[in-house]
């Protein structure tokens, strides 16, 4: 039986946390909140201390201005000083596998192992503008809708497997705790991203997480991520798409729980 999940609110940081061992903070995408893993809190946490944020902006933590890949890595690295915590390793989704790359580079001694859940390297790699990205997000909310609104919608679309019951719950529910303001900011923000350059500086052991049928974050993308960081690893999960962690969650905890095991 899983121990109970604690959420923490009030501070700069909110979090959720559940479990004992060895800490992993997991890092939500673009349209999540620390609700949004359900699925790794309940199944790591016999083996794991799990810890789910809120990014600065998001669900209830408070907003940085202006929001950066580098006020988002300090501000990781400060939360990790605050719960007093030894190089725990990140799982990030997306967005916040940009995160943890970004923060693995700023502030090397303050993280382990880092698992990359489809994610990229950089931004436009496929040839789309920062122009037309962002545009196409933020269009909703220049209509007067909230990211509630859309939320149903984009989850079908960047999934290849259909999320039903409690964990589609979750994931529409966590797009939904999203303010408009913190979302046109982390828009604003993703674009930024490049890291293709520093990739070789990176030294943690690595776990590249991709579905095979990810449109958002293609395995081409994954590739690049594993052959750039010198220990890394590639596991690509066949007929899974963007949302790797909810579509397929237990072959997805199995290779989370093997990576940080150190098992063959």
């Amino acid at each position: 039986m899983n121990p109970a999940v604690v959420d923490h609110v009030g501070g700069a940081i909110a979090w959720r946390e559940v479990g004992e061992g060895d800490p992993i903070i997991f890092l939500h995408g673009l349209g999540g909140t620390r609700s949004a893993w359900g699925a790794q809190l309940r199944g790591l946490s016999d083996d794991f201390r799990c810890i789910a944020w809120d990014m600065p902006g998001y669900g209830d933590s408070e907003p940085i201005e202006p929001l950066t890949y580098t006020a988002i890595a300090d501000a990781l690295a400060a939360f990790i000083d605050e719960l007093q915590l030894d190089k725990p390793d990140l799982v990030g989704l997306s967005f916040g596998g940009m995160h943890a790359l970004h923060t693995a580079i700023r502030h090397p001694d303050k993280v382990g192992r880092l698992v990359l859940a489809d994610s990229s390297p950089a931004f436009g790699m496929d040839g789309t503008t920062r122009e037309e990205w962002t545009a196409a997000r933020l269009a909703p909310l220049d209509r007067g809708e909230t990211p509630a609104d859309a939320a149903e919608h984009i989850v079908d679309m960047i999934t290849a497997i259909p999320l039903t019951g409690q964990i589609r719950d979750e994931t529409v529910g966590a797009f939904g705790e999203i303010s408009p303001r913190g979302f046109r900011a982390a828009v604003e923000c993703l674009p930024d991203n490049d890291v293709r350059a520093q990739l070789a500086t990176i030294e943690h052991d690595t776990l590249v997480i991709v579905g095979e049928l990810d449109e958002e974050t293609p395995v081409g993308y994954a590739r690049v991520l594993s052959n750039g960081i010198a220990n890394a690893e590639l596991v690509v999960l066949d007929g899974v798409g963007h949302l790797s962690p909810a579509e397929d969650p237990v072959r997805f905890n199995d290779e989370v729980r093997r990576f940080l095991a150190g098992a063959d």
